[in-house]
């Protein structure tokens, strides 16, 4: 539980850092706003025993990095190109994580992404809103839950 807390409030320290741009006035505010997102996180999202592998997390932060990024740049190209460039369209996939936090990251991962948003998640059923339906989306999105997959040490 200790460690738990520890790492929130770590996680919310940066978030609060990177939020107010490092400026050492906001923190009178910060110190607050810290406190009750930790202790608002352990009551909705109490301390668990899942485990979380850390090689797997640099590693899926490495990779939402490097799809934000070159997503945006393909958006903003076919942005230049205008309406025609585009093929709108619904992406069905069937998820391979088992329910619960993995499946709610991939989602709301998905809908970071340049070019793509969650519809529905229905069970193990995910609708894609996508921007092109002719990229490589669905290899995209099966690489994202694999990473979160060896995030949470689940198997697929």
């Amino acid at each position: 539980m200790l460690r738990t807390i520890i790492v929130r409030c770590l996680l919310a320290i940066a978030l609060w850092w990177i939020l107010s741009e490092g400026r050492i006035d906001s923190w009178g505010i910060g110190a607050i706003t810290v406190v009750s997102a930790v202790i608002i996180s352990l009551r909705f999202l109490p301390a668990s025993t899942v485990p979380v592998s850390l090689a797997g997390l640099v590693a899926f932060i490495c990779l939402f990095v490097w799809n934000s990024v070159r997503g945006g740049i393909q958006v903003a190209l076919a942005a230049f190109e205008g309406r025609t460039a585009l093929r709108p369209g619904i992406l069905e996939m069937r998820l391979k994580l088992p329910p619960g936090g993995g499946r709610i990251l991939l989602v709301n991962t998905l809908g970071l992404m340049p070019g793509t948003l969650g519809v529905e998640l229905d069970d193990d059923r995910l609708r894609l809103h996508v921007l092109d339906e002719r990229l490589p989306i669905a290899e995209e999105a099966r690489e994202i839950e694999r990473a979160i997959g060896r995030v949470f040490k689940v198997t697929q």
